[in-house]
């Protein structure tokens, strides 16, 4: 069984800065990609960053230059950073992992996805 746990949401100014965190655990074998999405009110989910664990990333353009993904792979977690943050971005924020877990004997290519982390941007 895998988790992924979230943290760093909060109430943020317009234009304020704020840094999520998301801790993978369980039977982990090993991490193609971490991804943080959001969703804004009624509105679909959307890719906001990805890291791969050879270190690449992808931005949706909306964030370039904004949000910085980053990971940590000895602890499984992956951070966004968010800088600028606008008034439109408030939303939940999700964090996925694309991962191999299992035992040797028996392992699994799966999604996984955590309970999501609000940001909330108010004056």
């Amino acid at each position: 069984q895998v988790q992924l746990v979230e943290s760093g949401g909060g109430l943020v100014q317009p234009g304020g800065s704020l840094r999520l965190s998301c801790a993978a655990s369980g039977s982990i074998f090993s991490i193609n990609t971490m991804a943080w999405y959001r969703q804004l009110p009624g509105k679909q989910r959307e890719l906001v960053a990805a890291a791969t664990s050879g270190g690449g990333t992808n931005y949706a353009d909306s964030v370039k230059s904004r949000f910085t993904i980053s990971s940590d792979n000895a602890k499984n977690t992956v951070y966004l950073q968010i800088n600028s943050l606008k008034p439109g971005e408030a939303a939940a924020y999700y964090c996925n992992a694309h991962l191999v877990s299992g035992t040797y004997q028996r392992l699994s290519l799966d999604d996984y996805w955590g309970q999501g982390t609000q940001v909330t941007v108010s004056s």
